[in-house]
């Protein structure tokens, strides 16, 4: 197997076999798909359960063999980035796979090279790190609202792919996922955001404002896949209308890429618990217990 070095886009004959698995699955998801293009519920929990054990799998062999693995995810507002990357981590451990969620930069961050606040995250051996947006917020965001210079975005369209290169050439395998919505349902998404009490967060003026900007956005998505989708860290776009189909689709799209193997461990037995001898409990009433109001 390729290690870290190899990128993720790179075709392998060992391989096969996964990738018609993969389009099987695919096609027996949208089988059992019902009207408007959603997935029936149970299948959709099957497959999602099937897939988060293969994922732990994925995980153990991370671990194992020292990789160092970068995953990106990007898309519009509402795009369902956080629905997929919360199925992802769901049964991982935080120690090997972790969640990078970078808020606005501050005024020194601001002053440095622009990819110096994203290097520190980066993973070391055995560890597997999903970027929820990314230095690609320049291409983006930071481009449509103005937030840059047209210099600095010149400058980061010229150098991103040569710092990509960079990092899979020091055996980081970096793969990067569009999430792609229409207009129609992210107003949707938008929508019940606004009336769901425990969403309304998810919902910042910065979302409202990329919305009067649609077109602005799309153009800035288009220039920025010119520019960065490389041969050795292409865009996979992910078609995310519906939302149950994106995540089976993405997480089994990155059970292909990574060549794993099963390192589940023997039945493990539990020894015997070791007899309580001369120990004796401090009574009940010197602790302080939380109520049981249910």
């Amino acid at each position: 197997m390729a290690e870290g070095a190899q990128a993720a886009g790179t075709a392998k004959s060992g391989n096969t076999p996964k990738t018609a698995k993969a389009k099987s699955s695919a096609a027996k998801a949208k089988s059992t798909g019902s009207n408007a293009g959603k997935i029936n519920n149970s299948y959709y929990e099957k497959e999602l359960a099937r897939m988060q054990i293969e994922l732990v799998k994925l995980q153990e062999w991370i671990k194992h063999k020292g990789l160092k693995v970068v995953i990106i995810f990007e898309g519009r507002d509402a795009a369902g980035k956080g629905g997929v990357i919360k199925r992802i981590t769901q049964s991982l451990n935080p120690r090997v796979c972790r969640v990078v969620a970078l808020g606005t930069p501050t005024e020194r961050e601001k002053t440095q090279w622009y990819f110096q606040r994203y290097v520190p995250h980066l993973p070391a051996a055995g560890e597997m790190v999903l970027f929820d947006r990314s230095w690609y917020n320049r291409a983006g965001v930071e481009r449509v609202m103005g937030f840059c210079s047209d210099e600095e975005y010149s400058e980061f369209m010229r150098t991103c792919p040569e710092f990509e290169r960079m990092l899979v050439r020091s055996g980081i395998m970096l793969i990067k996922y569009w999430f792609s919505v229409s207009d129609e349902e992210q107003e949707r998404r938008f929508n019940g955001r606004i009336h769901d009490r425990t969403k309304r967060w998810k919902l910042s003026p910065m979302d409202l404002e990329s919305r009067k900007r649609w077109a602005e956005y799309s153009k800035a998505k288009d220039d920025m896949f010119v520019h960065t989708d490389i041969k050795q860290a292409p865009w996979y776009v992910v078609g995310a209308d519906v939302k149950k189909r994106a995540r089976l689709n993405c997480i089994s799209h990155l059970l292909q890429l990574i060549d794993y193997e099963d390192l589940t461990p023997d039945p493990i037995k539990l020894p015997p618990r070791q007899e309580a001898a001369g120990y004796v409990r401090p009574p009940m009433s010197d602790q302080t217990f939380v109520p049981e109001k249910y």
